[in-house]
């Protein structure tokens, strides 16, 4: 999970790598969190599902595709407001690997040696007597600068995160300092982010005691499977041998832990007296059962919904990703000043080169559809400018015709007519078009030059 905020006001960037089906874990430890955040005044909420991160893990497709699916309806469906909030996918924002490259341009190979994941699988190979490198993409050893662009690419001034994802901020830092020292000529280009851990937010215990995670196999589900999924997953949750009737130590335990991030402290005070005296542990589990489902159940009917809807939340991210983009395009064009790829400005052609460029081009019908439905066509000089505007057809042949008989030589001489400052074209009785008289000439000679 990333976050950040800006000056103005409070702006949280959280990203989701779409590897996987979101879990009770995931909710409480980082999507309610945030949903609940994006609706303070002071808080500009950017959420993203980080599926280039997640090419990294996953090798999958068919496992990205449908986790892109359920990541976004699982958001939608807890609350989230895409009215509220920036809500995209990292692939539909193309300045994001653009930045990212910029960045590995002035980013170290050093740096990305200390890295942890990089460091963690070179120890792996060597525990397993293989090459230190076997099996390590460049992705994996330059995830820190991608999540570095995540969060640059907006200018965090604070960066909210666990403490396992405090190197990668400091990495940020490193290569945002680099950058505006090569480029910046005495501007910060970039928001030097700085961390900040929030030791207040849910970590949930799984079924074995430990850290909630895919990883260790002992999540409970959120939506899929619905209640009955959830119900099974808690029933298998481990505890200690104390019997009915027993005293539990409440404090120390993963139910009471699991209570309590779902319920207020007065339930949460009533759970934990029952425990202590004597309450039985499956007892315990079907009142955890019922206190999630009180606050999940309403959520999974929304979740069914948009998972039956796919066009409706791609409609919805990428109206997110145009809203980011507003952002990110005007942000990239400056950094491409800032290193040299700024667009080359041609030299205006001279007076005379501009008269020989429009007498090249040669005058020329253009047809197109009015907004109701009907024909019309323009006569355009070589120079662009607009001769004259048809009268609307309601067949696209008699608009046909009319061109092909002003087309004939001498056309307007048999068709035309001048009065009042003012020619009007007619064919067969009907008017075709009108045009002020000084133009006679530039149509007259338009054309005569289509008739040669």
């Amino acid at each position: 999970m990333i976050s950040q905020l800006n000056i103005m006001n409070t702006r949280v960037l959280t990203g989701i790598t779409t590897t996987g089906t979101p879990h009770l874990g995931n909710y409480a430890g980082a999507i309610r969190p945030s949903i609940q955040a994006s609706t303070r005044p002071d808080v500009d909420a950017f959420y993203f599902m980080a599926d280039y991160h997640a090419l990294i893990k996953c090798e999958d497709p068919a496992r990205i595709a449908r986790s892109r699916l359920e990541i976004a309806a699982t958001w939608l469906a807890a609350g989230l407001d895409p009215e509220r909030v920036t809500f995209y996918r990292q692939s539909d924002i193309p300045e994001i690997p653009e930045l990212c490259w910029m960045l590995c341009c002035v980013t170290a190979k050093g740096l990305m040696n200390r890295a942890h994941a990089y460091k963690a699988a070179v120890d792996q190979n060597i525990a397993r007597n293989v090459e230190e490198d076997d099996g390590i993409t460049m992705g994996l050893f330059s995830y820190p600068v991608l999540m570095a662009a995540d969060i640059l690419m907006f200018n965090a001034n604070k960066v909210p995160v666990g403490r396992d994802q405090i190197q990668h901020l400091e990495m940020a830092r490193d290569i945002a300092q680099r950058f505006n020292h090569l480029y910046g000529k005495g501007e910060a280009l970039f928001v030097l982010p700085e961390v900040q851990v929030d030791d207040d937010v849910a970590t949930l215990p799984g079924l074995d005691g430990r850290k909630m995670s895919k990883s260790y196999d002992n999540t409970i589900p959120l939506f899929e499977g619905g209640s009955e999924a959830m119900r099974a997953a808690v029933m298998r949750i481990v505890t200690d041998s104390r019997g009915p009737g027993e005293p539990k130590d409440a404090e120390g335990s993963h139910l009471y832990t699991l209570y309590r991030a779902f319920a207020s402290a007065e339930q949460s005070a009533a759970f934990k007296q029952a425990l202590e005296e004597g309450m039985a542990w499956g007892e315990a589990k079907k009142q955890l059962c019922d206190r999630i489902d009180a606050e999940i159940g309403p959520m999974r009917e929304r979740y069914a919904e948009y998972m039956a809807r796919p066009d409706r939340i791609e409609d919805i991210l990428q109206a997110g990703a145009e809203k980011a983009r507003r952002l990110a395009v005007p942000f990239m064009e400056r950094l491409r000043e800032a290193v040299g790829l700024r667009r080359q400005v041609a030299p205006a052609p001279r007076a005379d080169q501009q008269e020989v460029k429009a007498r090249s081009k040669p005058a020329r019908f253009v047809s197109f559809r009015d907004a109701d439905g009907r024909f019309r066509f323009r006569l355009i000089a070589g120079d662009g400018t607009e001769l004259l505007l048809s009268e609307p057809f309601a067949d696209p042949k008699a608009a046909g015709g009319a061109i092909k008989s002003l087309q004939q030589p001498n056309a307007l001489q048999i068709l035309g007519q001048e009065a009042a400052g003012r020619v009007v074209v007619s064919l067969d009785g009907q008017r075709v078009a009108e045009f002020e008289a000084e133009r006679l000439p530039q149509v007259r000679a338009a054309l005569a030059s289509m008739a040669e």
